[in-house]
């Protein structure tokens, strides 16, 4: 599947120090291992509802995380799935008509088109699951080959033949000291891990499972629903947790560096992903996770339900400027849990045209403090509004000042905030 295309990210003088990262996995922050390449695979969306806050505030996050590994002199490798055959999107097209291939593609492309304008940098392998079916199909094969996935038999009117990953045989089958048990990504309890594996798709009561919280691998054919050819498997389509995990170990190294997405993703998403690669390869998925807080509407869930999303798409219609949005984004740190209002809207914005004054007015040799600044907040578990800070310092300072603008530290500071922030002026 096509990506998007990036504009160019301006080079500047000096690199980014150590940068640290909160993992999920190890309840702390940690120094993220330093290397010629880093590597990234953030999951994608189910095209139904693209983009929405939420949408925006995980992508820019982990923008960030990209853009700092750039600073930092060092190539990335970043992988983005499209989740475009799953139950939600069926759901939605028989609810609206629309015929599910084209709900799809329409939502992929305003989801791209949304990318480009908040200045989000592209995967280098934007992926689909209906194009990697040909790749999940021998991979299931040979989870079932080593006892870890089997078949489930028919009952009150499901067919024969769904197929399961055993995640109690799973984290039973290595001693070594890198191997996945269930557990180890999200840190959960069995009662929590039940709970929200029936609220994010799961199906803990289905009859014949060895285990409430084994996830689908592969379902086989139903009558009106989409299917592609599944070898021994039969004719079906993939489970949602495979797809990442067989897309990931195709296109980045084994194990690559960050596995992000929203922090909704740690279970079950993140976790029998994690399982499955294992299984697959005896090594794990990743080195580190990390994962984006939830966006609320001012203090209440965002949820398609309620009728309560903020889409990006219909702000630009409205005529908002995409870097005031991401402003707006970027002024909560990417772990915490925040509600989108439109108060701190008109902060972005007011606080986008300030930065715009103050180039007018740059003090000469000033810029290089600046960049300091915000590249010691960045490389701090991505600190964007202590970056965020640094500069609104800097433009204080430059307004008051009155001085005439020194052109080279101006263009120094515009490329810093496009750099590091994404932010263009």
């Amino acid at each position: 599947m096509k990506s998007w295309t990036s504009r160019p990210v301006p080079e500047l003088p000096g690199s980014l120090p150590q940068l640290r990262l909160y993992d999920t996995a190890l309840g702390r922050v940690v120094d993220v291992e330093k290397q010629p390449e880093q590597s990234m695979y953030v999951c994608g969306i189910t095209p139904y509802d693209a983009t929405h806050m939420g949408h925006a505030a995980s992508y820019v996050a982990f923008d960030l995380l990209n853009r700092a590994w750039r600073d930092a002199g060092v190539r990335v490798s970043y992988v983005q799935n499209v989740t475009d055959i799953d139950d939600p999107l069926l759901e939605r097209a028989t609810a609206t008509g629309v015929d599910w291939r084209d709900l799809a593609q329409s939502q992929i492309e305003l989801f791209q088109t949304d990318m480009d304008a908040l200045n989000v940098l592209a995967p280098n392998h934007y992926i689909g699951a209906v194009e990697a079916i040909p790749d999940i199909v021998p991979a299931i094969e040979q989870l079932i080959a080593d006892g870890v996935a089997y078949r489930v038999a028919g009952s009150e009117g499901e067919p024969d033949g769904d197929v399961y990953y055993d995640v109690e045989t799973a984290g039973k089958r290595s001693d070594a000291t890198d191997a996945w048990t269930l557990g180890d990504v999200s840190g959960l309890g069995e009662n929590e891990m039940l709970e929200l594996f029936a609220e994010r798709g799961g199906d803990p009561a289905r009859a014949g499972k060895r285990h409430a919280l084994d996830p689908l691998l592969w379902r086989v054919a139903r009558e009106g629903e989409p299917n592609w050819p599944g070898a021994t498997l039969g004719d079906g389509r993939p489970g949602w947790h495979i797809e990442c995990t067989v897309i990931a170990q195709k296109y980045l190294p084994a194990p690559f560096t960050v596995q992000g997405g929203g922090s909704d993703l740690v279970f079950p998403h993140h976790e029998m992903g994690a399982g499955h690669a294992y299984s697959l390869s005896g090594v794990p998925l990743a080195r580190h996770y990390s994962h984006a807080g939830m966006v609320g509407l001012d203090g209440e869930k965002m949820s398609k339900s309620k009728g309560n999303l903020v889409l990006v798409s219909k702000l630009r219609a409205a005529g908002e400027e995409p870097a005031a949005i991401r402003l707006a984004i970027l002024a909560h740190h990417y772990r915490s849990d925040w509600s989108w209002t439109d108060a701190e809207f008109a902060e972005a914005k007011d606080r986008l045209q300030q930065w715009r004054t103050a180039l007018d007015h740059a003090p000469a040799g000033s810029a290089a403090a600046l960049i300091t600044a915000m590249r010691d907040e960045l490389a701090n578990d991505l600190n964007a509004p202590g970056a965020i800070s640094a500069v609104d310092h800097w433009a204080e300072r430059a307004i008051s000042s009155g001085a005439d603008s020194s052109a080279q530290d101006a263009a120094l500071v515009t490329d810093a905030i496009d750099a590091l922030l994404g932010v263009e002026l």
